[in-house]
């Protein structure tokens, strides 16, 4: 594979980064230099069958300029992201987008996550799979995206919008759409919203989350709700990870959740100078509005009237922290039988030995169930 140059960009940095098997993975980081920009050229999608919620998407073409080898790009502000490249992808939006687009899935984290938090899954799958590409996002109010100033309302919506506005910029028609828990229904509310600008067919995985009402687990679980309100408690700069580690145990949160909702603290810099406090990689007040859309988004409809072509997957982890009811489940196996008489799919799958965080609870049964959706390729 041809190594692509580092590449200094208006709104996100472009840099190679070469994991141990030889995979490239392209990452964006916001810029937060003052921007002096022109009008990108815009071609509008197509309209889905259904009555879009967002129907000001456009898909944006990227204008680009070469100079002192350096590639300048200049969408509008769009969300981060890691794209992983298997060993025999040959394309890139950046520097040679004449080479055929390979297939490609996207892969969404939940409430508090990271793009971060499908790093190590992305890249077994890219290393088994050669010929695709992944496309790691922070949504908004999350990791490195935080700092967009995108408009509200923060619900599942609207992070749906952002997704296909930065499949847009990169012009990229995906496959596959995993989201879990909160990236689950961004992931539904994506083909809800545009179904026909994605590529036929094209399968949507949607781990540990139902299309309708979120119902929380038992007493003692760590409902994100109680987690979310408890960091607003907080201080927005702290002075050791352990302090806010053993603050959340002292609260009752587990350990795993402690350990994990810290990863998204980062040292802090004044003057471009580190310094020992430490702030937080989001934005908590919007976080909280999109976990209320979370729970009160509907896309039943969407499951119940699949697009043609579409095959929508529910993948429920044995110890899920939401409450999969019946009355869900008998909804979902009704659906399966009318999406196969009308040309679409809808299925649902059990992950074994796993709790709500799927990825990291059972990684391998999580990549055995996915890894039908790759193969052919």
């Amino acid at each position: 594979m041809s190594v692509v140059p580092s590449s200094t960009c208006r709104h996100f940095e472009i840099r190679p980064a070469f994991t141990p098997d030889n995979q490239l993975a392209l990452t964006s980081s916001i810029n937060h230099r003052q921007l002096h920009l022109r009008p990108s050229r815009e071609v509008a999608l197509n309209r889905s069958r259904r009555a879009s919620i967002c129907p000001k998407i456009r898909m944006a073409t990227v204008d680009e300029m070469l100079v002192d080898r350096r590639t300048i790009v200049k969408p509008g502000d769009i969300l981060a992201y890691d794209l992983v490249q298997g060993a025999e992808v040959r394309w890139s939006y950046i520097m040679d987008r004449t080479a055929p687009e390979p297939p490609t899935a996207v892969l969404l984290h939940g409430i508090l996550g990271s793009r971060k938090n499908w790093g190590t899954f992305a890249r077994r799958l890219a290393k088994e799979f050669p010929k695709w590409q992944f496309l790691l996002v922070d949504l908004r109010c999350h990791g490195d995206s935080a700092s967009l100033k995108n408009r509200g309302p923060h619900n599942v919506a609207s992070a749906a919008c952002d997704v296909l506005k930065l499949l847009g910029a990169m012009k990229l028609t995906p496959r596959v759409l995993v989201g879990h828990s909160f990236g689950g229904k961004v992931s539904l509310s994506m083909v809800d919203q545009v179904p026909k600008p994605l590529a036929r067919p094209v399968r949507v995985w949607v781990l540990d989350s139902t299309p309708g009402k979120v119902r929380a687990g038992a007493d003692g679980d760590d409902h994100p709700a109680e987690l979310i309100s408890f960091l607003s408690t907080l201080p927005k700069e702290v002075s050791s990870k352990q302090d806010v580690v053993d603050a959340l145990l002292d609260h009752g949160f587990s350990k795993d959740v402690a350990q994990w909702v810290v990863t998204n603290l980062r040292q802090m810099k004044i003057n471009g100078a580190s310094s020992p406090s430490l702030s937080w990689a989001f934005d908590l007040n919007g976080i909280s509005e999109m976990y209320q859309s979370y729970e009160d988004t509907n896309l039943w409809k969407l499951v119940e009237d699949v697009p043609r072509g579409v095959h929508i997957n529910f993948l429920k982890a044995e110890r899920s922290l939401h409450r999969w009811a019946l009355e869900d489940l008998h909804r979902i196996h009704v659906a399966e039988e009318q999406a196969a008489e009308e040309g679409g799919g809808v299925e649902m799958h059990l992950l074994e030995d796993a709790g709500h965080w799927v990825h990291a609870d059972n990684p391998d049964g999580l990549f055995r169930i996915l890894s039908f959706s790759f193969q052919g390729f």
